[in-house]
């Protein structure tokens, strides 16, 4: 196979770092994976820059070796490489290069403050897992390394920076690290100024930002350092381009074609966004914020930081029980049986509440988490209830935010779903479709993620016609003939999840007792 004619695109994702190489036609060909988990470390979760290279360097020898098994040669070329990653958090580094504190992932409540601060002096929402909100509070809370920080980036922007030696974001990633103004495709310079008249540092935020790019520019090409930090082996040769790194935000926009005004998607998986590109002006709500497409259009976001962890305990309970009975079922198998189960249940979960919080939750005003599953004593308490309770929970405060959304008037022609949430077919699928009282479609693809949609950022990179948008590249070479199932929710199930959503905002004081008294 001739790999020159290949994109690889790796994503660092919450519990998943995953390669995905996709050949002339756009589609997958081969794939390599690698798991991971944050941490809980001094309050704060994080990932070690250990964990950061040894995952990538797995990642990238899984896949090497899925091609050299399905081809019989080793990888030692690419037409052009994407990283994407996890967006926002804390990434600071000095001139030298040293990482000045752990790396604060999205996953963090801790900001507060400087999120409120922000958002009032900006006339902006800023979350507080934005890079913006870090650093400010880093200042509030008198840290001694702020006045060091040289460069401040995400994720795939550090890797992008070692497998080039240059620092750059995409936009939409950087549209998660401070607002961005579309009509220059660049930082707001008015609110950089403001952000810089808050402080005493001895620089300013837009210089230790890295540079705003869009899609189709070139990020960079892989040095000999940059080969070397991916494939330790030696394998990799230097020279690949490499397009601008972007967020899962982006990704996940690409690889279920949502890019245009008026389309939308959903990602579910650790933690779960829906994004509406959008070409209405939309009010400041700390429930939504306002990012861009990888071209750079307007999108408005609702995200939540928990959504899958806690469905992933309770089956991985069930798994268990099943091994101590003797029953040989793989826990792949155990999610798909007991997804369907969630079928058979009532429309509201017949009076079972479940609060699925691994950590705090902006949109509900949680710093922490407790994990929470609470029924009345005449409740209907069923295994398909039950599941199907926990199902609903993990979407049901993106719910809230798509709400808000709506009475804005942001509306979209189509509503994609992708992640782990939507693997057992026609399920979440279903249940998000009555959460939004919309349609939900699910491409072929879908599950291959944000790695396959950043695979397609460096193909336009490397494969777009001139005047070529990436809108069109998409719709035109990418997805024209793409398979996918659209899926409604009956009446009653719009319903039952309108009830349940009541019943889940009134109990909220239940879960923040747990937070208040579990310690």
């Amino acid at each position: 196979m001739d790999f020159t004619k290949t994109a690889l695109g790796i994503e660092f994702g919450s519990t998943r770092i995953k390669a995905v190489l996709i050949d002339a036609n756009h589609m997958p060909v081969c794939s390599g994976s690698h798991e991971w988990e944050n941490k809980l470390e001094n309050g704060i979760w994080t990932y070690s820059l250990d964990d950061i290279h040894n995952g990538m360097h797995a990642c990238y020898r899984d896949l090497k070796n899925a091609v050299k098994e399905k081809f019989g040669e080793t990888l030692t070329t690419v037409g052009a490489i994407g990283i994407s990653g996890m967006m926002h958090g804390y990434l600071a580094f000095d001139k030298d290069g040293k990482l000045l504190a752990p790396f604060r992932t999205w996953r963090n409540t801790i900001t507060g403050p400087a999120a409120e601060k922000l958002s009032k002096v900006l006339k902006y929402n800023m979350p507080q897992r934005w890079g913006a909100a870090h650093v400010y509070q880093a200042i509030l809370n008198g840290e001694d390394h702020v006045n060091n920080i040289a460069h401040l980036t995400t994720l795939s922007s550090y890797i992008t920076y070692r497998l080039t030696g240059e620092w750059s974001f995409g936009v939409g990633e950087a549209s998660g690290m401070f607002p961005i103004d579309s009509d220059t495709m660049d930082f707001d310079r008015e609110r950089l100024a403001i952000f810089d008249s808050l402080h005493s540092c001895p620089w300013k935020l837009g210089d230790i930002l890295p540079k705003v790019l869009v899609a189709g520019d070139v990020a960079g090409t892989l040095t000999e350092a940059g080969a070397l930090f991916l494939d330790p082996d030696g394998d990799l040769k230097a020279g690949i381009p490499i397009c601008p790194p972007e967020g899962d935000a982006g990704t996940g926009m690409v690889a279920t074609n949502s890019c245009r005004v008026r389309t939308g998607n959903v990602s579910a998986g650790t933690s779960s966004f829906a994004m509406l590109v959008t070409d209405k002006k939309v009010g400041v709500h700390k429930e939504i914020d306002m990012i861009t497409t990888p071209s750079g259009l307007p999108v408005a976001m609702a995200h939540c930081n928990n959504c899958t962890s806690d469905i992933n305990a309770w089956v991985g309970l069930f798994h268990e029980l099943a091994e101590t009975l003797g029953v040989g079922v793989s826990k792949g198998k155990m999610f798909e049986i007991l997804f369907n189960k969630a079928l058979e249940a009532d429309p509201d979960c017949g009076g079972l509440l479940s609060f699925n919080y691994f950590s705090g939750e902006a949109v509900t005003d949680l710093k922490e988490g407790r994990p929470v599953f609470a029924r009345m004593p005449d409740a209907k308490f069923s295994l398909a209830n039950f599941m199907r309770s926990n199902i609903m929970s993990a979407i049901v405060v993106l719910k809230i935010g798509l709400d808000i959304l709506a009475k804005e008037g942001v509306t979209v022609d189509k509503l994609y779903g992708h992640g782990g949430y939507f693997k057992t077919p026609g399920v979440g699928q279903r249940i998000l479709s009555a959460a939004v009282n919309a349609p939900v479609s699910v491409m072929e693809t879908a599950g291959e993620g944000g790695p396959y949609g950043m695979a397609l950022l460096a193909a336009y990179m490397i494969w777009k016609e001139d005047g070529e948008t990436l809108e069109e590249f998409l719709d035109n070479k990418v997805f024209s003939n793409a398979k996918e199932t659209t899926l409604m929710a009956t009446p009653e199930e719009v319903k039952g999840f309108a009830d349940f959503t009541e019943k889940y905002m009134k109990a909220l004081a239940i879960e923040r007792s747990a937070v208040e008294t579990m310690r």
